[in-house]
C-alpha cells in the first residue's frame, strides 16, 4: 500500500470477495428461506477452492509487492539487518495479508479433514484476520493525522461492521440479515480502498489547498493550512456518506432482483365448484366412517359384562 496500486489492487479483491459472498448468499436464502444455513464460503462446480485461491494468490502477490517489489533493494532490510522506519508499514500491510492467507489455508485444509466444528473454528480464523486489519490500522506507524488518517478512521469502522458480524455468525449461522450485512461490508471496504487510490495519490483528485510531499520514502497528501484541513476532511466525511449509499441501494437492489427470480416458486390453483363439493364429500365421509367406528367400539364395549370377564 501507499501508493495508487497499493489501494487499488486489494480494494478490487475485497469488491470481488464481497459480491461475490453477496449474491450466493442471497441465493441460497431466495432458494431456501425457512432452511437458510450461511457458508462461510462459496466452491464453484469446475474449482471447489477456486475463492479461497483467489485469497491466497491476492494475498502472496500483496506481500511480495510490500517486501520484495517495492523497495529500492527489493528486500525490507537495512544492511545491518534491522527493520527501516520507513518500511514498518510495509510489515503491517504484510501482516494483514499473512493473516488473510491463514484463514484461506486453514479453510481448505479444514473443508478436506472435516472436523465437528468446522464452521465455528472458520468464524473464529476470518475474525481473528478483520481484529489483525483492525487493529493494525488503528495503530499504524504511518502519521495519519490528516486527510489520509481520516480516510484511513473511515475505513475502521467498516472493518469493525465485518469483524463483527464475523464473530455474531458463530451463533447466528442461519441469519441472512447478519450474513448480508457482512458481505456488504466487504463490498464496502474495496470500494472505499479503491477510492482511497484514486483520492490520495492521483494529483488532478487532490483536495483544494493540498499538496503531495515525499516523507519516509512514500508520497503523503498535505495541506496549507488547517482550514484546508478541515475542509479536505469534511469532504472524505461526505464521501463515506454517498459511498455508504452507494453501497446500500446496490446491495439492496442485488436482494430484490435474485429474490425475484431465484426464489421459491409456490403455484397456487384455485379450487373449481366440483373440487369443492368432492371435498365436501370425502369430508363428509370421513366424518362418518369415524362416526360409525366410535359407535361400533362402544358397541363392543357393552357387550362384554363382568360375567364374561369372570369366565
Amino acid at each position: 500500500m501507499g501508493t495508487l496500486v497499493g489501494h487499488v489492487a486489494p480494494g478490487f479483491g475485497f469488491f470481488v470477495i464481497g459480491l461475490w459472498h453477496l449474491l450466493n448468499h442471497i441465493k441460497l436464502h431466495a432458494q431456501n428461506p425457512s432452511t437458510y444455513t450461511s457458508l462461510a464460503w462459496f466452491p464453484t462446480s469446475k474449482m471447489r477452492y477456486l475463492e479461497l485461491y483467489l485469497i491466497m494468490f491476492g494475498c502472496t502477490a500483496s506481500i511480495s509487492m510490500e517486501l520484495f517489489i517495492g523497495p529500492d533493494r527489493h528486500q525490507p532490510f537495512d544492511p545491518d539487518g534491522t527493520i527501516p522506519s520507513n518500511h514498518l508499514h510495509n510489515f503491517e500491510h504484510s501482516a494483514i495479508s499473512l493473516t488473510f492467507f491463514t484463514y484461506a489455508a486453514f479453510a481448505i485444509i479444514l473443508d478436506k479433514l472435516k472436523p465437528k466444528a468446522e464452521y465455528a473454528l472458520l468464524q473464529v480464523l476470518g475474525a481473528i484476520a478483520f481484529a489483525q486489519q483492525f487493529l493494525l490500522f488503528r495503530l499504524h506507524s504511518t502519521d495519519h493525522m490528516g486527510v489520509e488518517g481520516q480516510y484511513h478512521y473511515l475505513l475502521q469502522v467498516v472493518i469493525f461492521v465485518s469483524l463483527a458480524t464475523t464473530l455474531l455468525g458463530i451463533n447466528y449461522r442461519k441469519s441472512f440479515i447478519n450474513s448480508f450485512v457482512r458481505s456488504a461490508s466487504i463490498i464496502f471496504q474495496g470500494l472505499w480502498f479503491m477510492l482511497m487510490g484514486f483520492m490520495l495519490w492521483t494529483p488532478q483528485l487532490i483536495f483544494k489547498g493540498c499538496y503531495m510531499n515525499m516523507e519516509e520514502g512514500h508520497l503523503v497528501e498535505r495541506c496549507h493550512s488547517d482550514e484546508y484541513v478541515h475542509r479536505a476532511k469534511a469532504l472524505v466525511n461526505l464521501q463515506f456518506s454517498f459511498f455508504l449509499i452507494l453501497v446500500t441501494i446496490f446491495s439492496t437492489t442485488i436482494y430484490l432482483f435474485l429474490d425475484k427470480f431465484c426464489g421459491e416458486k409456490v403455484e397456487y390453483q384455485r379450487l373449481t365448484k366440483e373440487d369443492q363439493e368432492e371435498g365436501e364429500d370425502v369430508e363428509s365421509q370421513t366424518k362418518r366412517k369415524l362416526l360409525d367406528d366410535s359407535k361400533s367400539f362402544i358397541h363392543i364395549g357393552k357387550a362384554f359384562g363382568p360375567t364374561d370377564f369372570e369366565r
